[in-house]
């Protein structure tokens, strides 16, 4: 499933819900004895896995960049060089 087509209730969701919503599908694939009905559910914990990596490497990035900011201006402030 595409992110565009996420319902926004997930992508509104923090990393934790997401985390959460997880375990209870895996949760439910364990408990039930068939794998005939748990097919769409493991379908879903792969569109979802996709979409929390990528928040997660969204996430990371924005982390990075404020702390490359802060860095360069700390070593502004310091009169050092900045690149």
């Amino acid at each position: 499933m595409k992110e565009k087509n996420l319902p926004v209730d997930i992508k509104s969701k923090s990393l934790d819900e997401l985390k959460e919503i997880l375990n209870n599908l895996v949760e439910k694939i364990e408990k039930n004895k068939t794998l005939n009905h748990s097919e769409e559910d493991y379908l879903e914990i792969f569109r979802l896995n996709r979409f929390v990596e990528k928040k997660f490497q969204n996430s990371s990035k924005e982390i990075s960049e404020k702390n490359r900011l802060r860095i360069k201006q700390i070593l502004k402030k310091n009169g050092k060089k900045v690149k």
